[in-house]
């Protein structure tokens, strides 16, 4: 899937060093403008590149602008999409069939800072105990920002307490990484926005440093792709469920010790109120508390055992 591409006189083209990936899904009014500007930035880096812009079925004229913008910038590469398969999907794939040791992730509706792509891979060429580098916005600019804000915020919280890790931002769409190290978990990206979600999940579970460099965010041109509910309600279930797949002790086992202690303390009380008589309630507590604990330990169990194959 990585092989050097020929030019049409025959001879191999250089590999990559940066790959970067651009999902376009109806961006036709901003999108070649997008083009230039990340394109502006590499050619200026002297980094060798190229940008893989993805058309995840648009319904509008994103497709046809790419193409009529591909002759001129020799490292535009445009992949079109038969059917809408979503950010996440797009970015794997893009992954997947990306040349460059270095990846980067970012978005075509001209919020993300796509000029200061080179500076993120400077940090992690610079740094080679960093495996990725995550644009931390420096604040909220989306839509239904009184429910985003504090919904986001509680998320990252989550996140934070089960990885042990302080997350600024969980859910930037501009990153880059070394795709070498993000290969064993391309599989694990779902298909819509909360992939960015899990890529940091999956490497700070996995020990792999991850650095957060502060950017401006800006209001995203065109229409929101972003539904509140639903998408709010994937990223919740995502975090649980990376967190489970890597550690879930981290998920089970408080639940575990609190619903003993609750039994405890239950348990002294009912000994003090009615000596030698423990209600069901009681009984139900501690064994609900066990089960979970001796699910933590067999989930634990596992995931060692999956990681040890």
């Amino acid at each position: 899937m990585n092989e050097t591409p020929q030019s049409p006189d025959g001879a191999q083209e250089p590999r990559p060093h940066v790959s970067i990936v651009l999902p376009c899904y109806n961006e036709q009014d901003h999108v070649v403008q997008e083009v230039e500007r990340i394109c502006a930035a590499m050619d200026a880096s002297g980094h060798a590149y190229e940008l893989l812009a993805v058309d995840d079925a648009s319904t509008d004229d994103t497709l046809l602008r790419l193409r009529s913008a591909e002759p001129g910038h020799p490292h535009l590469r445009v992949i079109a999409f038969g059917h809408n398969g979503g950010a996440g999907t797009v970015r794997r794939i893009g992954t997947q069939r990306a040349r460059g040791e270095i990846v980067v992730w970012t978005d075509a509706d001209m919020s993300y800072p796509n000029e200061r792509i080179p500076d993120l891979v400077a940090l992690l060429d610079e740094n080679p105990d960093i495996d990725q580098v995550v644009g931390a916005r420096t604040h909220e600019a989306g839509s239904h920002k009184l429910l985003r804000v504090p919904t986001k915020w509680l998320i990252r919280k989550l996140a934070e307490r089960l990885t042990n890790t302080r997350i600024p931002d969980l859910n930037s769409g501009l990153r880059a990484f070394r795709r070498e190290v993000s290969l064993p978990y391309l599989r694990l990206l779902p298909p819509g926005f909360s992939c960015v979600t899990t890529i940091t999940l999956a490497f700070l579970s996995n020990q792999h440093q991850v650095h957060y460099t502060p950017i401006d965010y800006a209001t995203r041109a065109g229409t929101s792709k972003f539904h509140f509910v639903r998408d709010a309600y994937r990223y919740i279930l995502q975090v649980l469920r990376m967190v489970m797949y890597f550690n879930p002790l981290n998920v089970l086992m408080p639940l575990a010790l609190w619903l003993l202690g609750i039994g405890a303390g239950k348990f002294v009380f009912d000994m003090v109120r009615q000596p030698l008589y423990v209600p069901n309630n009681t009984i139900m507590l501690f064994m609900t508390g066990l089960m979970v604990a001796s699910m933590a330990l067999l989930a634990d169990l596992i995931v060692r055992s999956r990681n040890g194959s």
